[in-house]
């Protein structure tokens, strides 16, 4: 498997955001399923290309290079099957999508979307607060808009800016 910081600017990713944050032990056991999972990983009988990361303690992305072989519905069915399978053996949804992600003095915090905006409205979410965003397709996008500031995510396009 190839280091996941080697893997090309134009490699898809899939984003599945944890409904919470994962110790250090569930951490090494979440890279070691994954490990084994994207070892074997095949799109219609033809090895993926791929890597994964586990960034903030919480946010599992699996990364594709298809320049070989096409992550194709039944190779995008087995990833999606694994994540099922290891939010089971984690005790956790990996897809839920109504927490944002978002950071304070360093910190990631989540909120509900209804107190998230709740917060927004109390203007204690500013436009230079930093939100995931879990909305990226590759992984040049990944490496600079994974996190970007309010008013430049699809949450302000949400709010209306």
């Amino acid at each position: 498997m190839k280091a996941f910081e080697l893997m090309p600017d134009h490699a898809r990713v899939w984003i599945y955001q944890a409904d919470r944050f994962f110790n250090s032990e569930e951490q090494e056991l979440i890279a070691k399923l994954t490990t084994n999972f994207i070892q074997q990983w095949s799109s219609h009988g033809a090895a993926m290309d791929a890597s994964f990361s586990l960034l903030f303690r919480r946010v599992l992305v699996i990364a594709a290079n298809e320049d070989d072989a096409q992550a194709s519905g039944c190779g995008i069915d087995k990833s999606v099957h694994f994540v099922k399978d290891l939010g089971i053996k984690m005790g956790v949804d990996f897809f839920q999508r109504t927490v944002v992600l978002y950071q304070r003095n360093d910190e990631w915090l989540e909120a509900p979307m209804h107190q998230f905006w709740a917060m927004r409205k109390a203007l204690v979410i500013d436009d230079k607060t930093p939100v995931l965003d879990t909305t990226v397709r590759n992984l040049i996008q990944l490496r600079s808009e994974i996190v970007k500031p309010f008013i430049s995510s699809w949450h302000a396009e949400m709010w209306g800016r």
